[in-house]
């Protein structure tokens, strides 16, 4: 999924030889997303998953229980996954961060289908969009725009390799408690 994202972001900068709008760019997260959430649901196997999530798969599973939501509300769905979010993101923006949150928003998705809500994909993608325009278009834009991502997925340097591995270590832990707060706020 990170290759064929990094393929689309490519492309995305080779037609746009200006720095990307703001509804670039939100409009991108958002097919980004649903590129990811349906990656997420037609793998044949779990144990096929992506790297963030192999390394944290009690993290990045079972997320609406975790949270301890019923998904047949599009507004609980979309206030938790935008409350797990502000969360993540509430101590800076990086690339792991992000990633992080791609992956919340397909264990989210999977969640969803997996209940009957399949429709309920479309409220994750819209509320990313919705984060990304709030909260990240700033900062995509100062590395002009999601391209930036592809130095992160295509070197490999061991040593990046590790610092972007402990990043991604550390959303999981802001992840983690964006989950606590979200539940003690709940009570």
């Amino acid at each position: 999924m990170l290759r064929r994202s990094s393929v689309f972001a490519a492309e995305v900068m080779e037609v746009f030889d200006r720095s990307p709008t703001d509804k670039e760019l939100v409009s991108q997260s958002k097919v980004l997303c649903r590129d990811y959430i349906h990656s997420r649901l037609h793998r044949e196997h779990w144990l096929r998953c992506d790297e963030l999530e192999y390394l944290r798969p009690n993290v990045y599973r079972n997320v609406a229980r975790q949270l301890n939501i019923t998904i047949a509300s599009e507004s609980i769905v979309s206030d938790a996954f935008l409350a797990v979010a502000a969360e993540i993101f509430s101590t800076g923006v990086t690339w792991g961060k992000i990633v992080s949150l791609y992956a919340v928003a397909g264990a989210l998705a999977v969640d969803c289908v997996r209940h009957g809500h399949p429709a309920m994909v479309h409220t994750i993608v819209d509320c990313m969009g919705e984060f990304v325009r709030k909260s990240l278009v700033s900062w995509l834009k100062r590395r002009g725009g999601w391209a930036d991502i592809t130095k992160c997925v295509v070197n490999t340097d061991p040593s990046f390799r590790s610092h972007w591995l402990v990043a991604a270590a550390c959303a999981c832990g802001h992840y983690l408690k964006a989950v606590v707060f979200y539940l003690l706020r709940e009570k």
